[in-house]
């Protein structure tokens, strides 16, 4: 029987190697390219925040891209030289206030590259200065690489913008999106155009910068519902939040997409990983094999340019310790103030949302008659509706996050208010007058298109109601009641529209306005 041993052995062996290579390669020997010593892919390790950086930069680029993409649709028919609120109006009232001379008290009152340029030709400016802010954004959105020249144009490009944006850029995600660039600057190289600059890793100050603003967006956005309408504390505002703000117009802009951006900074590579395809020479491959020369030679030699990098980014550690002394305190303070800036350039700021909750919806209606008689009592009115903002009750609310239209933002505060408080819309109504095409472009329908605009004669020819919640008009489907609806305009309205743009110093050209004329019927 002993010459058969070899015989049965054979196959007990090769099985025994088979199980072997199938458990993976044998203790000591090295292990195959893109694998760890049991065979498997390789693992990002923790700790370390390269492919974070590129993630960042790239969702920072996306609110950017949007941000100026609203400003080049918008702003020469909010701010631009015919805007229903010039920017250089503005300007010009900001240099009077400092004695007439662009000084330095003017300049950090109102921080805008636009001191510097040609204020008669202010809609190529703003053109400009947004398809710049469009063209950066986009590199860097599609190439997943930035250094601080870069960031630092998109940042004083956007302040630029923000600063002589008046109450249509004063909501709280403007200063946050000019808070979360500042701290976007820092975390590039400075002149290197590399996803992976190995020189740079990216700075533990940074990251807790971008930490401590979602800390104080969560924190501060909790304390003012606790401090503010007591139907926070009841547990019942959200009953009627959704309906009356969120389901109809609760778009935000790009606020929750730009609050997600310094939320990534809490992650590491090994988590964002996911995000990166695991192909050899792709970002992922790259950034494993960088940790695995830091685990060989964890101390880089100390050149001058990273004592240099190392001084600056304790100088911001310490300029945004410095100014988030008023935030803390404001954060506090029973008094607490949401949305607001304690510095000209917005570099540390406050933030809240929804302190008080309003229980019911009132809506601006635009309206506008041919009649030859306006105050007749059937005299026609006819609306016009806005691209967002809710008007027609058969028409669903839209979903247009993260764009944003200003004008339609705005028209939901000011049915809160009177024109006394807004009077950009009278300046819109004297442009709706003469059926300005920058100011309709603003608007979905102008029920006037093609023919005479509203007629101009004795009464008025034109009126902003303020939509009730509840009523008649609302139960027969119509927009709007005379009986339930009250003016927003002025009841003693001048005779023709250069009355109504005049009265609060703004001029509409005169050969618009005698165009607009001749399409009135004669009487």
């Amino acid at each position: 029987m002993r010459p058969d041993r070899p015989v049965m052995a054979a196959p007990e062996e090769s099985l025994r190697k088979r199980k072997a290579e199938a458990a993976g390669p044998v203790h000591g020997s090295p292990p195959g390219p893109g694998r760890d010593p049991a065979g498997c892919p390789a693992r990002l390790r923790a700790g370390t925040f390269w492919l974070t950086r590129i993630v960042l930069l790239r969702a920072l680029a996306f609110v950017y891209c949007v941000a100026f993409l609203v400003a080049l649709h918008q702003n020469k028919q909010l701010i631009g030289d015919r805007g229903l609120l010039p920017c250089s109006t503005y300007l010009r009232s900001v240099q009077r206030h400092f004695r007439g001379q662009v000084s330095w008290d003017a300049v950090s009152y109102a921080p805008t590259i636009l001191w510097l340029l040609d204020w008669s030709h202010m809609d190529s400016n703003l053109d400009a200065l947004a398809l710049l802010g469009l063209g950066i954004s986009s590199f860097i959105l599609v190439f997943g690489c930035a250094n601080m020249i870069l960031m630092a144009a998109l940042w004083v490009l956007y302040m630029s913008l923000v600063n002589v944006g008046q109450i249509w850029y004063s909501f709280g995600w403007e200063s946050q999106l000019l808070e979360t660039g500042f701290l976007g600057i820092f975390l590039c190289p400075l002149w290197t155009l590399s996803p992976l600059p190995r020189g740079t890793p990216t700075s533990r100050i940074v990251l807790w910068g971008f930490r401590w603003l979602i800390f104080r967006i969560m924190l501060g956005a909790g304390l003012i519902k606790i401090r503010g309408d007591r139907c926070w504390r009841d547990l019942t505002c959200m009953d009627f939040h959704y309906e009356v703000v969120l389901i109809i117009s609760g778009n935000l802009s790009f606020l929750n997409w730009l609050t997600i951006v310094p939320s990534l900074a809490c992650f590491d590579d090994a988590t964002l990983g996911f995000l990166f395809p695991a192909g050899p020479g792709g970002l992922k491959d790259r950034v494993l094999k960088m940790q695995e020369e830091e685990t060989r030679e964890p101390q880089a030699p100390l050149t001058c340019g990273r004592m240099a990098r190392r001084t600056a980014n304790l100088a911001l550690g310490v300029l945004i310790t410095w100014l988030s002394i008023p935030v803390v305190v404001n954060l506090l303070s029973p008094q607490q103030v949401m949305n607001s800036s304690f510095n000209p350039l917005r570099i540390v700021n406050t933030y809240g949302a929804f302190g008080s909750i309003t229980k019911e919806r009132t809506e601006v209606i635009l309206q506008g008659t041919a009649s030859s008689n306006a105050s007749s009592p059937d005299a026609e009115w006819e609306d016009y509706e806005f691209k967002c903002k809710p008007g027609n009750l058969r028409r669903r609310p839209c979903l247009i996050s993260p764009y944003h239209y200003r004008l339609d933002w705005l028209m939901w505060f000011a049915a809160f208010q009177t024109y006394e408080h807004n009077e950009w819309i009278i300046h819109l109504a004297g442009k709706l007058l003469t059926n300005d095409a920058q100011a309709l472009s603003l608007l979905a329908f102008n029920p006037f298109a093609g023919r005479a605009p509203p007629q101009v004669g004795p009464g008025r020819a034109l009126q902003v109601q303020v939509q009730p919640p509840r009523g008649p008009a609302c139960g027969r489907g119509q927009v709007v009641d005379s009986e339930e609806a009250r003016p927003l305009l002025p009841t003693a309205q001048p005779p023709g529209p250069e009355g109504l743009l005049q009265v609060t110093g703004v001029a509409i050209p005169r050969a618009q306005l005698e165009a607009a004329q001749d399409l009135c019927p004669k009487k």
